[in-house]
């Protein structure tokens, strides 16, 4: 399998990875020419991506040293601290909730902690409507009922943040608690989501990275570091979207095979072994 990598995405993967930690947030556009075009990306894409996200709100103009350069915007700050704990804390997180009792209701003390998001948009403010219901299905929630969205309740604070940024929260009700029956959770569970979809983003990403970090275990040679910079960007940048797909369901609710708990471990491996070797370059 051969991925595209938008170059706008590489770029705000770097900057999550690499830019805030080695750069102190604020890259020359220069160094950020160069950098990029180690992971495969032209100079003129890497102006026009920054351009975009400079007009998104994501990047601000600065200087560094008398030279162009761009930093992190605080939402964009915020829009990476926020994705800090679902990257790396764990990946596609394995849960613990129980498996459903017979009459189809979990325990009270062990049940499953979920988030509802309830919300009513007036009908002058449609184009709303559909940002909510894009920014919800983009953090991961599932839909319970026309109007209801649900998501693991571990994301609640997340999904503050977002609507709070995005000045939606005024439509917006959430609540905590368990599902109660009649059906199965882990039945619910696949009316709620597409299993079978998300499944296949898992494949996707073990179809290009599994092969990859077979590669850089088995290579007797020194790391080159440009080559680890390249090659972790990459997987971090088609790993970083999958906990918003698969937000994280309890492990007791997914198929006996979920390939999550694998590409989670592709992706561990390959920061482990990649990641500050890829720094070195970033730093040189």
């Amino acid at each position: 399998m051969t991925e595209q990598y938008t170059p706008g995405s590489l770029i705000l993967s770097f900057y999550g990875a690499y830019g805030r930690a080695e750069l102190a947030g604020r890259v020359p556009v220069a160094t950020l020419i160069r950098l990029m075009g180690a992971a495969g990306v032209d100079p003129q894409s890497v102006r026009s991506a920054v351009s975009r996200l400079k007009r998104r709100g994501l990047l601000d103009a600065d200087r560094v040293g008398g030279a162009a350069a761009y930093q992190l915007s605080a939402d964009a700050r915020q829009l990476l601290a926020d994705g800090d704990r679902r990257i790396y804390g764990g990946g596609v997180r394995e849960g613990t909730a129980p498996a459903d009792t017979s009459d189809g209701a979990e325990d009270g003390a062990d049940a499953a902690d979920w988030l509802l998001a309830v919300f009513s948009v007036p009908e002058s403010e449609r184009h709303k409507r559909h940002l909510l219901r894009s920014r919800l299905a983009g953090l991961g929630f599932g839909t319970a009922a026309p109007g209801v969205w649900i998501a693991p309740g571990a994301l609640h604070e997340e999904t503050q943040h977002v609507l709070r940024r995005l000045e939606l929260a005024a439509y917006v009700d959430l609540f905590r608690g368990a599902h109660l029956g009649f059906a199965p959770t882990a039945e619910a569970v696949r009316r709620w989501w597409d299993l079978d979809a998300l499944a296949a983003l898992h494949h996707a990403f073990l179809d290009a990275h599994e092969p990859v970090l077979a590669a850089w275990a088995r290579s007797p040679e020194p790391a080159s570091p440009d080559a680890a910079f390249r090659d972790y960007l990459r997987a971090l940048d088609s790993w970083r979207h999958l906990p918003y797909a698969d937000p994280g369901l309890p492990a007791a609710l997914l198929p006996a095979d979920w390939p999550g708990t694998r590409s989670a471990a592709v992706f561990t491996a390959l920061h482990t072994l990649l990641r500050d070797r890829g720094a070195a370059f970033v730093r040189s």
